[in-house]
């Protein structure tokens, strides 16, 4: 990888299970909401992006698509796809449900054991490197075995209450472990060659996650089922601005000033930015995205419904789930942008504190009239910081324009000489 290389198509490629991914965990909590399959549906995303930061690690080091590593690396796919089918099952009753969770456990163990076999053959000739990755070592043991543990013991307890306490626990307990392990290992022996290819990726990620909240606005206004009311077409139209508005809120201004961020700091630092800024502080914020779409499509779907009155208050839980989620989103997205730029907007605060005194308002009044309230918030937010950080706001995008126009301008100059070359033969 070279310091200014760019995300490779084949990653983007493999994001496509990662779509469904998020998909079968949104869909699978929607089923029945409740305290537990919360739970569950956060246990299950924060394995899978642990995975997901492995897999942009090794993304660091090798270029996924090339040579023989795309072979790999859709072996990897067809792992993490049967991984995401085997969710749902999972959790389900563990005395008479082997197969889910022995399925689930398997696949990410292939996951994993292609993404170190990759990374292996990166630092073949790198020592220190080497010397570092065994740090992970115990990690990928003890997760194997807690996820193989998961998937039989449970199988032999008689109660059932026992056995899903004992599989949650060891789900808990493989969790635990795989961040604990990323900050005792610290950041000796690792690098981030490309900040460029860093940050873009998880962007990209994270603009997929929230693909996820238009999909689930969309299977809640089930307009293909039915025909369209002025209520379900206003809802999927506030649906839409106020996840364009959370959108807006990461990448105008801190998305890309993080991103400068990091090309700026070397060594020891930069791996701890990366590590903390986008490995751990974007999980917060898709799981926020996540919730925020289980509210969402509980609020749409309600409003939609012709047999509903559209006066009607929104059933419980969904607007803790939207207020809370979008509040999860930027908390860490304040988080993110102390740790990267060492400021937090007052804008921010000031929103997080009226989205949580807006929840009993939103709960009493009409469900379109809750999604309206967020939407009026989040939209404020983003009219609010266009004004009072217009002059940095401007200084920021010129920046990002001249390195763009730079960076064109260098692509265009190397592609001019095939036209050379054709001029002097």
């Amino acid at each position: 990888m070279a310091p200014g290389a760019r995300v490779d198509r084949f990653e983007i490629f493999f994001d496509l299970v990662f779509v469904f991914s998020f998909f079968i965990i949104t869909r699978a909590t929607a089923l029945n909401v409740s305290g537990a399959s919360l739970l569950h549906a956060l246990l299950v995303l924060a394995v899978l992006w642990w995975a997901w930061v492995v897999h942009s690690v090794v993304a660091t080091r090798i270029r996924l698509g090339e040579g023989f590593v795309p072979v790999l690396m859709t072996v990897g796919m067809a792992a993490l796809f049967t991984f995401a089918l085997a969710l749902p099952q999972a959790f389900q009753d563990p005395r008479h449900n082997a197969a889910g969770p022995m399925v689930a456990a398997v696949s990410y163990i292939v996951i994993r054991l292609v993404h170190l076999a990759l990374y292996l053959h990166a630092v073949r000739d790198s020592p220190n490197e080497r010397r570092q990755l065994w740090h992970f070592g115990p990690e990928l043991i003890a997760s194997t075995l807690m996820f193989l543990a998961a998937a039989l013991v449970p199988a032999r307890i008689a109660d059932a209450g026992t056995a899903a306490l004992v599989r949650d626990l060891l789900w808990t307990a493989v969790v635990l472990v795989q961040y604990s392990t990323g900050m005792i290992a610290g950041t000796w022996g690792w690098g981030v060659t490309s900040a460029e290819h860093w940050t873009e990726r998880y962007d990209l990620i994270l603009i997929i996650a929230l693909g996820e909240s238009v999909i689930s606005v969309g299977v809640g206004s089930n307009l293909i089922g039915q025909p369209p009311t002025w209520p379900a077409v206003t809802a999927a139209v506030l649906g839409i601005f106020f996840t364009a508005a959370l959108w807006w809120a990461h990448y105008d201004m801190v998305g890309p000033a993080a991103r400068i961020a990091l090309h700026a700091a070397k060594d020891g630092p930069r791996v701890a930015m990366a590590r903390d800024a986008y490995a751990y502080l974007y999980l917060p914020m898709i799981a926020g995205i996540i919730l925020f779409a289980l509210g969402a499509e509980g609020i749409v779907h309600q409003i939609a419904d012709p047999h509903v009155p559209v006066s009607l208050a929104a059933k419980h839980p969904h607007v803790p789930l939207l207020f809370g989620g979008v509040i999860c989103y930027f908390c860490a997205n304040m988080l993110f942008q102390l740790r990267t730029l060492r400021t937090v907007s007052w804008t921010r605060v000031a929103t997080v504190l009226v989205l949580v005194a807006a929840i009993p308002m939103a709960a009493a009044v009409p469900a379109l009239a809750a999604l309206a309230l967020l939407t009026a918030i989040c939209v404020g937010l983003v009219v609010a910081e266009v004004v009072v950080f217009a002059d940095s706001r401007r200084a920021l995008h010129k920046l990002i324009f001249e390195e763009k126009t730079s960076h064109e301008a260098h692509e265009a100059g190397w592609r001019a000489r095939w036209h050379e070359r054709d001029e002097g033969e």
